[in-house]
């Protein structure tokens, strides 16, 4: 009768263990998966948002920061015990002991959670809560919970304690968009943190228990009673005395919040573009981009570029620039009350000679982060300022012509192009320089067809237009009239030509370091002969004969050389200037962003008040 009992119990058991095993292959098999996702997911844990990107002016002084979160990440050694025994204490009494995860502090959070269905109650060990932190949501399920034990285990096969408690205290949140114990140092406080008193650390540490809860700007007295039970709990384990912690306890905390630094914002603005054309150029996308036959290819490697520099922000870059930051406010300042209260609006750049750094910049007045920088994204037509580039200077280097050579001043067309001087004078045979100092029209087209069009394009071409198309290859070119036109500081860029006859790309940006200290990226410093020594001294010579007897008088310098050439565009909707001294080169445009003629305003000579004013 048992064996017949023992049977029917068996062949009834049947179900049952096929549910059984069935189940116990699916959590084998999801096992699995979480296994196979350790594997291509836990890596070492990098700061997933920008650190800052610090910029300091020529005098090593930082005026720009950089950044969403505020992150300054501490290696172990730097951070003080006492910071270590607060976390420790608080978060995590047997870090050296276990293997990722706690297995008592998660059956007391089950036993405590279970009659709710709910994981409220903590549990959570400092290495899982890196774990939550760096890959996982903070949604409470006991699904989320088992990965996070897979993650922490995983973790703890992969680096020592030491790391995973270095990576914790520069990942935690501190409130306020600070992440990382050394940022909470210098955010509340503006010290290093191992300059802050116990009673500062143990304020900062009592804050990413629970952020919101304990944010210091909101909740203060929240924070100060939670950093006195912490001082409690160090003295409870005897790292500090119960005679201290009445006294830590009783240390005002006054908090001395950092803001970020963002000066100079018309220069800062313009070194994080440059920063993209230096990345395209050091790491070969120019050559990339000269060879591109679709609009898709062009795109896609413009995707690349701006992947890398998305990388380098948020990699802690510094950057080393030539502002001048003296000069820079001076130029503001000046500027704007030369532009006064209404619409008119300039440009201005202004670079070292000798670096061919750029040292200022004027974007537009009273200029704001991130607005429409006219120095660099304001392209308008250049008028005779354009003539030197085009012109004059491929004329002197192609040809025996001199200033003294002769060239006439009367009516003349080029097809249906029939350009008028200024007042629709006519002239008879004048020399160069006279033509040059009067910028009359009808001379210098005469001579740009001497040179023709490939020699002066030619010269053109080796500056750095951007905005100058296939479609501006015509005569009018000689006299300014471009498609698109150019910039304040392609213009000053190529005036630096004439200071030697060398050309090398202007720039803001002296060095990009990691935040080890390392170079990564710099300007080359080679410089291509544009103009012989001749052709320097040629240019020179009818540039200062403009200032003294020409368009240009009321420009004044210091220096002992001045040379400059004006531009006005037709119906005098732009007013140009750009010339040099012996220590600066500079180009400077006026006019209304929407294009309205400026006829009124002639005889005010703005642009000569703007010159004399920021190259002095």
């Amino acid at each position: 009768m048992k064996q017949v009992v023992g049977f029917l119990f068996i062949i009834c058991s049947f179900p049952f263990l096929f549910f059984i095993s069935r189940e116990i292959w699916n959590e084998i098999a999801v096992a699995k998966t979480y296994e196979e996702q350790i594997h291509n997911e836990i890596q070492l844990p990098e700061m997933k948002s920008q650190l800052p990107v610090t910029m300091v002016d020529r005098n090593g002084q930082i005026f720009s920061e950089e950044y969403v979160e505020w992150r300054q990440p501490l290696p172990l050694k730097e951070i003080p015990e006492v910071v270590k025994q607060l976390f420790l204490l608080s978060e995590d009494q047997q870090y050296f002991e276990h293997i990722g995860f706690n297995l008592s502090a998660i059956t007391r959070a089950v036993v405590v959670n279970s009659s709710e269905q709910s994981i409220e109650q903590g549990g959570s060990t400092i290495t899982q809560q890196l774990v939550r932190m760096r890959y996982l949501s903070e949604e409470k399920t006991y699904e989320r919970k088992l990965t996070e034990l897979f993650y922490a285990y995983e973790l703890e096969q992969m680096y020592d304690k030491n790391t995973i408690l270095e990576m914790y205290l520069n990942e935690i949140y501190f409130s306020n968009q600070v992440y990382g114990i050394g940022a909470a140092a210098t955010y509340y406080f503006q010290k290093p943190l191992a300059q802050l008193t116990i009673p500062q650390m143990a304020f900062i540490a009592a804050i990413p228990n629970n952020p919101s809860l304990y944010d210091p700007l909101i909740h203060f007295d929240n924070t100060k009673a939670r950093q006195e039970r912490l001082i409690d709990l160090l003295a409870e384990k005897d790292v500090i005395t119960t005679e201290e912690a009445q006294s830590f306890k009783q240390e005002a905390i006054a908090l001395n919040l950092k803001s970020k630094i963002q000066q100079y914002p018309t220069y800062s603005t313009y070194v994080m573009h440059e920063l993209k054309l230096l990345i395209a150029q050091n790491d070969g996308f120019n050559e990339q981009l000269q060879k591109v036959q679709t609009k898709e290819e062009e795109q896609l490697i413009q995707e690349q570029i701006n992947q890398k520099f998305n990388q380098l922000l948020q990699s802690g870059i510094m950057i080393e620039t030539a502002l001048h930051p003296e000069k820079q406010t001076n130029d503001e300042q000046q500027i704007n009350a030369i532009l006064g209260s209404g619409s008119l609006q300039a440009s201005a750049v202004v670079i070292d000679n000798t670096t061919r750094e750029i040292v200022s910049l004027y974007g537009g007045k009273d200029y704001k982060k991130l607005d429409f920088h006219r120095a660099y994204q304001g392209t308008r037509q250049p008028g005779s300022a354009f003539k030197p580039l085009i012109v004059y200077a491929p004329l002197f280097e192609t040809t025996n012509y001199t200033p003294n050579s002769i060239v006439s001043g009367g009516r003349f067309c080029i097809g249906n192009f029939c350009p008028q001087n200024y007042g629709g004078g006519v002239y008879g045979n004048v020399s160069i320089s006279t033509a040059f100092r009067h910028s009359y029209n009808t001379s210098a087209l005469r001579l740009f067809q001497q040179i023709g069009l490939e020699t002066g394009f030619g010269y053109i071409n080796r500056f750095n237009f951007k905005s100058i198309v296939e479609q501006d290859k015509t005569y009018a070119a000689g006299l300014g009239g471009l498609t698109y036109g150019v910039t304040t500081l392609e213009m000053a860029d190529a005036y630096t030509s004439f200071i030697d006859g060398t050309y090398n790309q202007v720039h803001s940006i002296r060095h990009v370091k990691d935040k080890d200290g390392n170079i990564l990226y710099t300007w080359p410093t080679e410089r291509e002969r544009i103009w012989s020594e001749q052709t320097v001294r040629s240019m020179r010579s009818v540039l200062r004969d403009v200032v003294t007897s020409g368009t240009g008088r009321g420009l004044r310098s210091n220096s002992s050389y001045l040379g400059a050439k004006t531009g006005t565009t037709n119906d005098y909707k732009d007013f140009w200037l750009a010339g040099l001294t012996n220590e600066y080169t500079t180009a400077i445009w006026i006019g209304y962003d929407t294009p309205k003629s400026m006829q009124a305003l002639e005889n005010d000579q703005i642009h000569f008040s703007i010159f004399n004013t920021i190259m002095n």
